[in-house]
């Protein structure tokens, strides 16, 4: 449990600087558009979110400015996005992007 809540503190510290971001617990693969990391995909969980802007913890070797593609575990169309934001807390980083040409239909339903 004490994970869960050191996990949670880092997505909350980003979402400080985003306060429209509500809380949300929607299970997702990240994969980076980088050339070089085409196999690459992580399992998280968007922590904060809109429709506009998604935040979630990463393990993933992700920069600003960084593509990203999300697909949301269950079905939904996947969603383009944009690193605009790290955090990183006691070896952890939140990561926070926005999302790409349009909003994100699954964000809006979760």
């Amino acid at each position: 449990m004490t994970l869960i809540a050191d996990e949670r503190e880092c997505t909350e510290q980003l979402a400080r600087f985003f306060p429209k971001l509500s809380a949300l617990r929607i299970p997702v693969r990240v994969i980076p558009l980088r050339s070089g990391q085409f196999n690459t995909q992580e399992a998280t969980v968007v922590e904060f979110g809109t429709q506009d802007y998604a935040i979630f913890l990463s393990k993933l070797a992700l920069e600003f400015d960084d593509r990203v593609r999300l697909v949301r575990d269950g079905g939904g169309r996947p969603a383009e996005a944009a690193v605009i934001a790290l955090q990183y807390h006691e070896g952890r980083k939140a990561v926070a992007v926005r999302f790409l040409d349009r909003p994100c239909e699954w964000m809006i339903c979760p």
